[in-house]
């Protein structure tokens, strides 16, 4: 039976969150049940979804090998506080705070994930909910910084993780990246802490795709912020850190936490102080990896302007020497990625390292074709900077190609 606020919401006028609708009736929660899957719904939508004979999770789609139904005592307990807070008019409309309205649910989901007696399904239903408001709006995630979720949601994941619950992590992590734009990022450095700093390196370590992309996106951020340049350079000395991310640099089988990994890397070697190490860990054969032409990269141009940065180095240089797809790799990529995101020329800079100290190498790049690409680059509306690097190319490349004519 109906509780008496879902009968009073129904004879006023109401705009419902998201939040707080079923996926299946799309109306406001009247009893509140979560599948296996994670997934929450009306008890008597989805008992009549089930009753249909139906095997699978409505959102996911995923075959159900449990179907018991779990109350959501959390989210029924936010909608109840919820309405409380409407302000009815004597018209029968409502009139909602977007703001203010959740207050008092607020400080109910940070109870519920800060009492260590809290069940693993309470903080489960609970972060599932800081997820969802997290994403809703720039407003919902100010107000979420502001309430100190932000610095909850890393102490959920680096100083008090429940353990082997990957549900937890990453419903974490997921919150975490979400409100990063509104965050004061000083609060990251309480990565610093060695135990923290183990933690986050144990979970990016996991066999979990997921959690190592999402990690790879907090990375990305921890390396490109001013606030966080010491915590860049001790992640920049954790070998297994550049190892794993290298590996994922090649995971071709999901293009997202590979994209993520390779912004993840080109962050951490934009600091010179991390590039010898990153080379040394496999991130020239991580990169040229990511290049192989294999498929259109999001991020090839970023990651050329990083393997040019590494082939500054000696040990970039031989590990490139060392690498038997690299000047093949290169030479394709001279006129493949778009000019205007400066791919050419770092493709054509990298080649120029290269080739000036060995004629091994300025023989491979003739073998693969660079004149023709070199001459189309020169023609097309390619940066002054990446014509130049490809007329001292040019020049470089002209007494081998006269001494295989004589």
């Amino acid at each position: 039976m109906e509780d008496d606020f879902v009968a009073e919401y129904q004879s006023t006028r109401m705009s419902i969150p998201e939040l707080f609708r079923c996926p299946i009736s799309l109306e406001l929660f009247a009893d509140p049940v979560t599948l296996s899957t994670g997934q929450t719904y009306d008890r008597a939508s989805i008992e009549k979804w089930l009753g249909y004979g139906n095997s699978t999770c409505p959102v996911t789609m995923q075959r159900l090998h449990d179907k018991s139904l779990v109350p959501n005592h959390t989210l029924r307990h936010l909608i109840e506080q919820w309405f409380l807070t409407a302000s009815i008019h004597g018209d029968g409309s409502v009139l909602m705070d977007p703001i203010n309205s959740m207050d008092i649910s607020l400080s109910e989901l940070k109870r519920n994930l800060r009492l260590p007696s809290s069940t693993l399904t309470t903080k489960l239903e609970t972060l599932r909910i800081i997820e969802v408001l997290s994403s809703e709006s720039s407003i919902r995630q100010a107000s979420l910084v502001q309430a100190g979720f932000f610095q909850l949601l890393l102490h959920v994941l680096f100083q008090a993780p429940v353990a082997h619950n990957d549900e937890v992590t990453e419903l974490a992590l997921d919150g975490v990246l979400n409100l990063l734009p509104s965050a004061d990022l000083e609060s990251l450095n309480m990565l610093r802490r060695e135990s923290n700093l183990t933690q986050l390196v144990f979970l990016l370590d996991q066999n979990n795709v997921k959690i190592k992309t999402a990690l790879c996106h907090l990375l990305d951020t921890i390396a490109t912020c001013s606030a966080t340049q010491e915590l860049c350079l001790m992640l920049g000395r954790r070998q297994r850190v550049l190892q794993v991310l290298v590996s994922l640099l090649q995971h071709k089988s999901d293009a997202q936490a590979s994209e993520a990994a390779v912004r993840a890397v080109c962050s951490l070697c934009s600091s010179e102080a991390n590039r010898a190490t990153a080379i040394r860990e496999g991130a020239v054969d991580g990169l040229i990896a990511y290049l192989h032409p294999r498929s259109r990269n999001r991020s090839a141009a970023r990651a050329l302007a990083t393997l040019e940065l590494l082939l500054g180095l000696e040990i970039g240089k031989r590990k490139m020497n060392r690498n038997p797809d690299a000047i093949v790799t290169l030479v394709k990529m001279v006129f493949r990625v778009p000019s205007d995101q400066g791919g050419s020329e770092h493709a054509v800079g990298s080649l120029l390292l290269v080739c000036c100290d060995s004629a091994k190498v300025r023989r491979e790049a003739i073998d693969a074709g660079v004149l023709t690409k070199l001459l189309l680059l020169l023609q097309s509306q390619s940066s002054a900077q990446a014509k130049a690097k490809a007329r001292a190319l040019l020049k470089m490349l002209i007494p081998v190609i006269k001494n295989q004519v004589l």
